[in-house]
């Protein structure tokens, strides 16, 4: 089956051309003329990734990206924000509110295209690393052996844990340290510890595995 993707854009011709041309790359496309429309979307068909305008009527795409994130199961969706709103303070709420990729208007749909296919990949090789090591880690030899990737076997310290829930809210190290009062190296030495604990590479990978073995609610 093609991969889905929902574009939410309320200029009826961005959105048409937009949605024609990822159709003619092969995927399957949803559209939606405002950010409450397309959450509901999400909601009822999780597409694979999420192609959104910034100024849309109703709900604009910084709220329905923040409503987007609240859902566990859509914390590491990959995001992409269209929008005529090129400053950097614009471009930095966009990243903190868990867009992968800031996209100017006006843009070129073969980048575009570039850019969906990337994270789209980037998706599929950590699932499937992440069903890989689920396979090598099922027992061979005793049926009652636990897997090393067992949540039993793995000892949090309460620390660990506030800040493992923290990283799977989509904060950064600076927005988690303001809120446990520590400083942004002490939050990396608990999330290099995390990444040693769980076997994971990086941070995408370690919310997946605490979302998977419900660490995190």
């Amino acid at each position: 089956m093609p991969l889905t993707i929902l574009v939410a854009e309320d200029d009826l011709g961005t959105r048409l051309s937009i949605s024609d041309y990822l159709e003619s790359c092969g995927y399957s496309v949803l559209s939606a003329e405002n950010g409450k429309e397309a959450f509901a979307l999400v909601e009822t068909d999780q597409p694979h990734l999420i192609v959104t305008d910034v100024t849309m009527p109703q709900m604009d795409g910084y709220e329905f990206v923040k409503q987007v994130r609240k859902r566990p199961s859509m914390r590491l969706l990959p995001v992409v924000f269209l929008t005529g709103r090129t400053d950097s303070q614009e471009r930095v709420l966009g990243y903190q509110l868990g867009c992968d990729v800031y996209l100017a208007k006006p843009f070129e749909l073969t980048e575009l295209g570039a850019v969906v296919r990337n994270l789209l990949d980037r998706v599929q090789m950590i699932e499937s690393e992440w069903r890989s090591r689920m396979q090598a880690a099922e027992p061979t030899e005793r049926p009652e052996s636990l897997s090393k990737y067992s949540p039993s076997l793995i000892d949090l310290t309460s620390r660990e844990k506030e800040v493992l829930i923290l990283l799977s809210d989509g904060l950064s190290n600076g927005q988690i340290g303001g809120q446990l009062h520590l400083s942004s190296r002490t939050v990396e030495k608990y999330v290099s510890s995390l990444l040693r604990k769980t076997d994971t590479n990086n941070r995408a990978e370690l919310v997946r595995y605490a979302i998977e073995h419900q660490l995190v609610d």
